[in-house]
């Protein structure tokens, strides 16, 4: 078989730019990365369906399946990185460099890498003994929209009994994480000289009323939700950008502001956004026409496995780490809607994921590979 070696895996895989990102002038697709996947998984027998992602050009999903029907275990992950800070870098991001016992590199662990350590783990399976499927899926826009994913949940092509998602958690089995929801308000006033500012509306002004509401609402979610299992125990509300006026003289007459939101498990993206709402219903009847609320990209849902699964029992066995929740979002939400068990759990720290010189600290190799060939075993073997 003449696949390349581990960390030539690793080299190929960072050396292929995959850029998603909401700007245009970094925005990549990620084809060139599922094709490099899909040669390597079928020359191990795998077979590739690779579809481009509904509304989303020149960007693609790939599952690689050997055997079929439903159950076994899905392996997944995302094929795109974050955008880099080319100053910030001590070395290229497309070429993984050893150096201190790591490999820096865009993408080492968020997370083209882990595509790495699957295959090297499949090198040395005697695939033929597999008794239910297993599957590998490698999504587009993780970064961004999480489109990728998103289609194939709604595709529902694959129902696997379990999913690893191999995020850098450390190799801390992760079981639920908050949602994450960006919302947008638009006031929209009348301009006008300032000379009079009572012949215009404001809307500086207006949305000074807006901040006034939400931050009731900040304080409604504090009082209202609670889980323990997070270090913030309930929604966050913040307060990200803002932008109004063009001129001190004028009476400005646009003003934006872009929220966060993150829901906590048990409590929907839908309801967040219907108490933000309602908390401007007041000021939507002052100033018809004034107040506009809209999603800046679809809401993500929070995410919890269930609680008594047998994967989060041999996870924590075989990895020696107690399962825990986690701040940050992934694509667990959507291919839990597979029907299947799903956790977090992948080599590399979160500390260093969307961080110049992103690196794999190589501690995590043989106990990485250890765990995905025990899962493998006890998934789609025994």
């Amino acid at each position: 078989m003449s696949l390349p070696t581990f960390i030539h895996l690793y080299k190929d895989l960072i050396a292929i730019p995959s850029i998603s990102s909401t700007d245009a002038s970094w925005d990549q697709s990620n084809l060139a990365v599922i094709n490099q996947l899909a040669s390597w998984l079928e020359e191990l027998g795998f077979s590739n369906d690779i579809t481009e992602v509904p509304d989303a050009p020149g960007k693609y999903n790939l599952i690689a399946s050997y055997g079929s029907g439903d159950g076994g275990l899905l392996l997944a992950g995302h094929t795109d990185t974050v955008p880099y800070d080319e100053a910030g870098w001590k070395t290229d991001p497309f070429k993984v460099v050893e150096k201190d016992n790591r490999l820096y590199g865009l993408g080492t662990i968020d997370m083209k890498g882990f595509f790495a350590f699957v295959i090297e783990v499949l090198k040395s399976t005697d695939l033929t003994k597999l008794n239910k499927p297993l599957r590998i899926l490698a999504t587009a826009d993780e970064e961004t929209t999480m489109s990728g994913a998103q289609a194939i949940a709604q595709q529902k092509s694959i129902k696997p009994d379990y999913a690893i998602i191999g995020e850098p958690t450390g190799m801390v089995p992760v079981i639920m994480h908050k949602g994450h929801m960006s919302e947008g308000i638009r006031i929209t006033g009348h301009s006008g000289h300032s000379s009079d500012p009572d012949k215009g509306l404001n809307a500086i002004e207006v949305m000074h009323l807006v901040i006034g509401e939400l931050k009731k609402v900040q304080q409604i979610f504090k009082d209202k939700y609670h889980n323990e299992h997070f270090e913030v125990p309930y929604p966050t509300l913040n307060f990200g950008a803002i932008n109004g006026g063009d001129s001190a003289n004028r009476i400005c007459g646009c003003c934006d502001l872009h929220i966060d939101m993150r829901p906590i498990p048990g409590i929907s993206t839908n309801e967040l956004f219907i108490t933000v709402k309602e908390s401007l219903k007041e000021i939507e009847k002052r100033y018809p026409n004034c107040v506009d609320v809209y999603h800046l990209h679809e809401p993500i849902p929070s995410y919890q496995c269930p609680q008594h699964s047998d994967l989060i029992t041999q996870a924590e066995i075989y990895t020696g780490n107690q399962a825990q929740s986690a701040n940050y979002c992934t694509e667990a939400p959507f291919i839990e809607q597979l029907g299947c068990d799903t956790i977090v759990l992948g080599p590399g720290h979160i500390a260093q994921a969307h961080q110049p010189n992103e690196y794999l600290d190589l501690s995590f190799v043989k106990p990485t590979q250890a765990v995905i060939d025990k899962l493998i075993q006890r998934y789609c073997v025994i």
